[in-house]
């Protein structure tokens, strides 16, 4: 029990300065539900452009369209809300009101078609978190907090820095013994991260004796919470020092309460999960040398972008296994390949993969580009932009990173545009092979990837009328269209198309952009 109080004091000294946002003493349920909902957009935002949803079976069949029975929103009184919330099994209390309402809206009315996306990976990651939590004796519906914390997005990053699926800042990282450097974050690790966030929860419970409270504290810390408490004359519930907290932690726990119902009784509100191409099994192989993950990919014949997914603690692609042993995660069936291989996979190609400098400069700044030095082993290639070409596309056609592409161009953010000369750097040894590329038609430079050559179409083109349209690509989003655009925005063409926040959009549609003029 001494040991206990000891690390108590500690958590409360440590954290006393800790916070995610700043305190206000105004509320106003809508500002609280917007603030919240911008935090759940940004993480979507990513969490729908990671490999395993892009190329889910209904977006890469075009089949985004439900029938209409599933179209329907049900509208229900607060009454069914109570009921419900009431027939949860549940150690955590789940208090209705008319800001839990609020945010049980938000998921099932406004935000329908992403928590379809985070409905698809719950068979994923929930036994996972339902394991830990059950390890550690915790309630199993904390297995909620993440869909909260990163809507199930292990590379999501909050404007305060914090990281991945439990969101951790730093400085708790570091407390709960997760490694971050250079090359790993295991903040982005489903695994560890979980295992960290349950030995956080059980010691911010062990403080408060109250998981709404414990809940509060594990959004904007022990500090805030205590002076809430004092605050509010020394009152210990949640709903009592309500008012007291700082604004974004007052929707912490209402959108948790939210999340747990829309989570619990989807089907009722006709959601239907998405298939994701996310593997609900994989291997674990522990890796003790130095490894990349283009490695693996090439001599497995596996997407990269599928490894960086179930692999997202690596930040720049490298294993660093040169001083111990670390894990690489595969999809059930590629162990034994990988064991049959193992040999060629660590040779293929490592002294370009494997470079100090490029471990230690990764990657090569837009400054030495500039002055005309080539990445070690590499040659500099140019390639024109044409009408409909994304970074993202370029970066597969090369065989590169997007981030690569900006570094080397000195590119800020998705910008490019017709005509535009970038710069690309490959292996020295096939410059004639990629030189190509720049001579190719769109289906045709799919085709060396392997994707199917039925985007063949310009996807801009301007109509008789007025407007400049956009026919929809397989794996497109309405926020992947708007960056090709500069000065529109997803919600301009949601508004010029009369597109709902739960309307899909699918291969061959045609979308209207903006004036032509």
């Amino acid at each position: 029990m001494k040991s206990i109080s000891v690390l108590i004091v500690i958590l409360v000294l440590s954290f006393d300065g800790y916070s995610r946002q700043a305190p206000d003493s105004t509320v106003n349920p809508s500002t609280i539900s917007d603030q919240v909902n911008l935090n759940f957009e940004n993480n979507l935002d990513s969490l729908l452009n990671l490999w395993f949803v892009r190329n889910a079976p209904l977006y890469s069949l075009g089949l985004l369209e439900r029938d209409t029975a599933n179209k329907v929103v049900p509208v229900f009184p607060d009454s069914v809300y109570i009921e419900r919330l009431g027939n949860i099994i549940s150690v955590i209390d789940m208090t209705f009101n008319p800001i839990v309402r609020n945010f049980i809206h938000v998921y099932t009315r406004n935000r329908r078609e992403q928590v379809e996306v985070m409905l698809g990976l719950t068979d994923y990651y929930f036994p996972l978190f339902e394991e830990v939590l059950d390890y550690y004796d915790l309630p199993l519906e904390l297995r909620y907090l993440p869909v909260v914390e990163s809507a199930l997005n292990p590379r999501a990053v909050s404007r305060a820095g914090a990281t991945g699926i439990w969101q951790f800042m730093f400085g708790t990282a570091r407390m709960y013994d997760l490694e971050m450097n250079s090359l790993v974050d295991q903040r982005r690790d489903p695994l560890a991260s979980t295992h960290a966030a349950a030995r956080f929860l059980r010691d911010l419970y062990n403080i408060y004796d109250c998981w709404t409270l414990a809940l509060a504290a594990y959004n904007c810390g022990p500090g805030n919470v205590n002076r809430a408490i004092r605050r509010a004359g020394g009152s210990r519930t949640y709903w009592e020092i309500y008012y007291h907290l700082p604004r974004e932690t007052r929707g912490y726990v209402p959108a948790f309460i939210a999340a747990t119902y829309a989570m619990t009784y989807y089907r009722e509100h006709n959601l239907v999960p998405v298939a994701t191409e996310f593997p609900l099994f994989t291997d674990t192989i522990m890796i003790d040398r130095e490894m990349h993950l283009m490695q693996v990919a090439e001599v497995l014949d596996l997407p990269v972008e599928k490894l960086r997914d179930i692999n997202p603690q690596y930040r720049r692609d490298i294993i660093p296994a040169h001083t111990r042993p670390y894990a690489l995660r595969l999809p059930v069936g590629y162990t034994s390949k990988f064991i049959d291989h193992q040999d060629s996979i660590f040779n293929y190609m490592a002294d370009h993969y494997l470079n100090r400098a490029n471990l230690t400069v990764s990657p090569v700044t837009a400054a030495t580009v500039n002055a005309g030095t080539p990445p070690a082993g590499r040659t500099a290639v140019n390639y024109s932009v044409k009408q409909g070409d994304n970074l993202g596309y370029i970066a597969g056609w090369f065989n590169v990173r997007v981030q690569d592409l900006r570094n080397w161009n000195n590119i800020r953010g998705n910008i490019i545009r017709p005509g535009q000369r970038l710069v690309v750097f490959v292996p020295s040894g096939q410059t004639d092979y990629y030189n190509e590329v720049n001579t190719l038609s769109f289906a045709a430079k799919q085709a060396r990837r392997g994707r199917a050559a039925s985007v063949n179409q310009p996807p801009v083109t301007v109509a008789s009328g007025d407007y400049l349209y956009y026919t929809v690509r397989q794996g497109d989003t309405l926020w992947d269209i708007a960056r090709q655009f500069p000065g529109v925005s997803d919600s301009d063409i949601r508004r010029l198309n009369q597109l709902t926040n739960s309307s899909r959009i699918y291969p061959g549609q045609r979308l209207r952009i903006k004036p032509s003029s």
